[in-house]
């Protein structure tokens, strides 16, 4: 039997193990309970089920001398200055997001499918509802905790099962990223988010693949979940609006949408370039 099917099917196994056990302890720690810590309790317990935990396991049993984090690459340091581009990526990216986001929400499926169509508007929406509940805070440490959990946690934890055990176990390459962005996307259940999200994934896996470091699309990853917490926190300050920040890029801002798509293609040029050409040496 093929070893790359093989070890597949056991990380899967893993995360379905430990995605139930993850359930098991919210229901016996909160009954169920639909407030908003006992959902914020559930994610953090399911992003380390799903996530973090099988790919970790996964990688502790594939690498020879039993060291995860070497065959996850997350041994290879990156220098300051790929930090600071990866960063400067995502904060250009946003008004494209914005931008193919709009463009994907305005997909209609047929007539014959408006039932399913009516059933993904409704997914979107109650995401949508659910994640304003966990944004809602004028506490700073709430906002700290926000950060923690909706930003750093999926960054690492998306990141290891994605690029860092996905995207190797099938061989790293431009099919490995494309099916890799494309799973990663799906499995957030979005359907007018999936374009940006896939594209996003497929941008991370090529700076993982590129750098040969887990820890730069963790940092671009957490850079993109980070900004959406903050501007959240700040926004009634800046705008007295708390969505002005998802409408940049469309609308009749579409042209900086646009500047923003190429700047960004640009700037991940450059990157590649400069990886390329050995000025910034991983460490």
């Amino acid at each position: 039997m093929d070893k790359t099917f093989v070890r597949i099917v056991i990380w899967l196994g893993f995360m379905a193990a430990l995605t139930l056990v993850a359930m098991g302890i919210w229901m016996v720690g909160f009954g169920g309970s639909q407030t908003t810590e006992s959902l914020k309790w559930l994610q953090f317990l399911q992003t380390l089920g799903t996530f973090l935990l099988p790919a970790i396991f996964g990688a502790w049993i594939w690498d020879k001398n039993h060291r995860p984090f070497t065959w996850l690459q997350l041994d290879k340091k990156i220098s300051w200055q790929i930090v600071l581009l990866a960063i400067a990526i995502m904060i250009c990216a946003i008004p494209a997001i914005n931008l193919l986001a709009e463009l994907n929400g305005k997909i209609e499926l047929p007539e014959s499918l408006d039932s399913i169509e009516q059933l993904f508007r409704k997914y979107e929406e109650d995401a949508a509802r659910l994640t304003e509940r966990f944004l809602q805070t004028d506490n700073i440490g709430v906002l700290f905790i926000n950060l923690c959990l909706m930003a750093l946690l999926p960054a690492c934890a998306e990141e290891l099962s994605f690029r860092g055990t996905l995207q190797q176990l099938l061989g790293n390459r431009h099919m490995a990223i494309w099916l890799s962005a494309i799973i990663f996307s799906a499995i957030h259940m979005q359907f007018y988010g999936f374009v940006p999200r896939m594209l996003m994934g497929a941008m991370f896996g090529y700076v993982f693949l590129w750098t040969g470091s887990l820890w730069a699309p963790i940092v671009m990853h957490f850079t993109n979940n980070g900004l959406a917490v903050l501007l959240y926190y700040f926004s009634d300050e800046i705008e007295g609006n708390r969505t002005w920040a998802d409408t940049i890029g469309t609308g009749n801002m579409w042209w900086l949408g646009l500047i923003s798509l190429i700047a960004t293609t640009a700037l991940l040029g450059l990157l590649y370039k400069q990886l390329k050409s050995k000025k910034y040496e991983t460490l």
